[in-house]
């Protein structure tokens, strides 16, 4: 039977790498010579072996825009935006979902189960969908309703729990081990953080083999920033890369148990988890360790920031750059605008704001703060008093 933490500490596995055996790999075959432009580019330094069915939709290979708009507000010499809401289900859950997947079919699983605020959810029934898998999804009875929506249309057998996300990952595992189902949990199943750390392969080589200075990633359970310092370093250790980045934490102000931990003695310990970025919702970070590891390895911090800061961190980050993110995608164009605010950042640094996920799975969100205009008749009337009445509000101010 798969063994999926360790025995003794209950932590999350780590899969470990020759990266001697990689270089001589690349410099046989190099990545530039590789046509596939999705997540599976990048399989020397993945765990299994990718054949066309495992999945059959198209991850990865996602824009990173520049945002001339974001550096001149921010006084930055670059700032880069990895638009994650662009993978099959809208969010950088699909690439650890991937080679879950992959590793799942390769021994045999048919059935998978994960519990999630959503998007760890989603993604799975979508990659399974297309594989031909059933899926059993375990989430808080109060998850997004967009997020439940994509659970169903997939055919997912969704079981929302009365109670948290924390409370539906304890049910879960119970259940996988009861079942005997595939667990795909984040902080639980090792093969997530290899499929998460490909969005650093890919910011590297859309910055052409250059390393950012610093990344900022929003954190949860902790496994997306231990994947992508994962990914930085399978790079560096292989000498695709001369420089390692700063990371940056982002998270919610109740929901901040790993900055906690970084300013304390790096222990973990429970948080209310109670925030409207519901995807970093989390009371006890599964893969926190691992999260506290890759920030002081890296040389970074982290940043909390409100529920408010949050909500108004997704309008301006729509306004300005085009890219609409859910809350715990735009807490670190939050966190950004925070540290800038601190002077933790230098004006001379490149600064690479990975957008976890669309904006479209949490559209209550995004209206909660917003004034939604009154319906009129289908008459020019009526439009020409409400075109005076914003002509008024333009030129008072």
């Amino acid at each position: 039977m798969f063994r999926y933490a360790c025995e003794t500490c209950g932590s999350n596995l780590e899969i470990l790498y020759e990266y001697d055996t990689i270089a001589d790999q690349l410099r046989a075959h190099p990545i530039s010579e590789n046509a596939d432009y999705s997540m599976w580019r990048y399989g020397a330094f993945l765990p299994v072996v990718h054949t066309p069915e495992i999945p059959g939709v198209h991850i990865g290979w996602t824009p990173l825009y520049r945002s001339k708009s974001l550096e001149k507000r921010f006084g930055l010499r670059g700032v880069f935006i990895k638009d994650e809401g662009r993978n099959p289900s809208a969010s950088t859950k699909d690439r650890a979902g991937a080679v879950a997947i992959a590793h799942a079919i390769q021994t045999g699983e048919r059935t998978l189960t994960c519990a999630s605020t959503g998007n760890a959810g989603s993604s799975l029934a979508c990659l399974a969908a297309s594989c031909g898998m059933s899926t059993v999804i375990f989430v808080p009875a109060s998850a997004p309703r967009a997020k439940i929506a994509q659970l169903l249309v997939y055919g997912a057998g969704v079981i929302p729990v009365l109670g948290t996300y924390d409370d539906a990952y304890e049910l879960c595992l119970t259940a996988s081990q009861e079942y005997g189902w595939y667990n795909r949990n984040t902080g639980y199943n090792p093969y997530t953080r290899e499929g998460k750390k490909t969005v650093s392969f890919e910011i590297c080589e859309q910055l052409g083999w250059q390393c950012p200075d610093t990344v900022c990633v929003s954190v949860g359970d902790g496994n997306l920033i231990s994947g992508v310092w994962k990914g930085f370093r399978d790079l560096y250790e292989t000498g695709m890369i001369d420089k390692l980045p700063r990371l940056v934490a982002c998270q919610a102000k109740n929901s901040a148990a790993v900055k906690k931990a970084l300013e304390g003695n790096g222990e973990i310990l429970p948080v209310s988890g109670e925030t409207v970025a519901d995807s970093i919702a989390v009371k006890l970070p599964r893969d926190g360790k691992a999260a506290v590891n890759a920030i002081r390895e890296s040389g970074g911090f982290a940043i909390s920031v409100s529920d408010e800061q949050i909500l108004k961190a997704m309008h301006e980050c729509a306004r300005e750059t085009g890219v609409f993110g859910e809350p715990a995608g735009v807490a670190p164009y939050a966190a950004l605008a925070a540290a800038v605010s601190e002077k933790t950042l230098s004006r001379d640094e490149s600064v690479v704001l990975v957008m976890s996920g669309n904006g479209l799975k949490d559209v209550d969100a995004a209206l909660s703060s917003l004034p939604v205009p009154p319906a009129i008749p289908p008459s020019m009337e009526e439009l020409n008093k409400v075109m005076a009445e914003r002509l008024k509000k333009i030129e008072g101010g």
